[in-house]
């Protein structure tokens, strides 16, 4: 196992399972100091505290350390609707998760991440905010502006040597997606529906994560990268 992480401390935020619990689980690995804020705590040696994207409270990030290496906002929702079903509540909390949340989770450690000299900030998107599919509109309006808030970012705060980069990844077994492989049926369905023939597993985003998030993607700022097994590319 590498180190890219030795002496680095690293905020995840939304880390209880699925991708953020394996990202997290890595970083440990690799030798990070890896802090986590969501509503649950990991089975994992992290430095735990409670931090809901709904109602963000930027005070309980003042016992982290002075320097901050990386963010990792994992946080999301699946709210798949027909557009005629959605509610103003829906596109709310779609947007609050998945986009103001981050921009609430990195704005009060902005001064941390320059600090690092080199920090690098992750968000995880969707597949969805640049393939258009039925029944996506709330969750692709919200990581649209996930991604939106990343590009600026990245524009804003290049000379103070931050990244920041998205992932945009397709179905992945995670709990969150629990109701999308609940059968047979339903898992073989999903893997035909991706070219290289599977849906996603933690380990294949959190490879990418903690890659982005590294000293070795140190020249890699305002990327979209799909971890998406072909899906918002091929045919």
């Amino acid at each position: 196992m590498q180190s890219r992480y030795t002496s680095k401390n690293i905020l995840i935020i939304g880390a209880s399972s699925g991708i953020g619990y394996a990202i997290a689980k890595r970083i440990l690995e690799e030798g990070g100091r890896v802090f986590v804020g969501g509503r649950h705590k990991p089975d994992l040696e992290v430095e735990f505290f409670e931090w809901d994207a709904l109602h963000p409270d930027e005070s309980v990030f003042q016992d982290l350390p002075e320097v901050l290496h990386g963010i990792i906002y994992c946080a999301g929702t699946i709210n798949l609707k027909p557009f005629g079903r959605l509610t103003l509540e829906n596109f709310t909390t779609d947007w609050q998760i998945n986009a103001l949340g981050a921009a609430a989770a990195i704005q009060p450690n902005i001064k941390r991440l320059i600090k690092a000299k080199g920090a690098g900030v992750v968000l995880l998107s969707s597949v969805a905010a640049n393939t258009g599919f039925s029944f996506h509109t709330s969750i692709s309006m919200a990581k649209g502006g996930l991604q939106g808030l990343a590009i600026a970012l990245a524009a804003e705060y290049a000379s103070s040597s931050i990244r920041f980069n998205v992932i945009a990844p397709s179905l992945t077994d995670t709990p969150l997606a629990d109701h999308l492989l609940s059968s047979d049926d339903k898992r073989i369905s999903s893997a035909k529906r991706h070219p290289l023939g599977r849906f996603g597993e933690p380990s294949d985003i959190a490879a990418a994560a903690t890659y982005l998030a590294s000293d070795e993607a140190s020249w890699i700022t305002r990327q979209v990268l799909g971890v998406d097994g072909g899906l918002g590319n091929l045919k």
